[in-house]
Order: structure tokens, then C-alpha cells, then sequence
């Protein structure tokens, strides 16, 4: 796929997952091409990390904004969460 077309397909999903505060992680944003490119450009603005996983983009895109995710997806999301817990550790920063 040529960089121009996966631009106009891009998508993005952010979530949140405080442990004190969330039973679950929650979808806090998501958008299509440029929105998706300008949630990108302010996590990255914010050294938040980022993971790429098209198909768990594609299933979390689905879900309304400020919901938690459903229990059929904590595996998926805790392996995303387990390499941001590693990535934070490796350079020093708190969860």
C-alpha cells in the first residue's frame, strides 16, 4: 500500500487506564485521516507511547468515546498496556 493511500485510511484509537480510578481501560479519542493524524501528533507531543495494531484500532474505532473497553478485549489491550509498562520502565518513567 503506497504511503498516500494508508494516509487516507489512517486511524487511531487513544485509551486511558488509570488503576485507581478505571475498572477498565477507557477510549478517550478516536478519529479517521486527519483527526487520526492529529491524535497521533499530540501523543507524540506528550511522550506518549505508541503501538500500532491495525486490527485492534479497527475493533476499538467501533466503540463510543469515554467507554470502557469490553472484557472481550483485556487481553488484547493488556498486551498493549504490558509494552507501555515495559517501554516507561526501560526509560525510567512511572506507569
Amino acid at each position: 500500500m503506497s504511503d498516500e493511500k494508508r494516509q487516507r485510511h489512517r486511524r487511531a484509537v487513544a485509551l486511558r487506564y488509570n488503576q485507581q480510578d478505571d475498572r477498565a481501560p477507557r477510549v478517550v479519542a478516536k478519529g479517521d485521516r486527519l483527526l487520526a493524524e492529529r491524535i497521533i501528533e499530540i501523543a507524540r507531543e506528550n511522550n506518549v507511547p505508541l503501538h500500532e495494531d491495525p486490527d485492534l484500532v479497527a475493533v476499538l474505532s467501533k466503540l463510543d468515546v469515554q467507554r470502557e473497553i469490553p472484557e472481550a478485549l483485556y487481553r488484547a489491550v493488556a498486551e498493549v498496556l504490558a509494552y507501555v509498562y515495559r517501554l516507561n520502565k526501560r526509560f525510567g518513567e512511572q506507569p
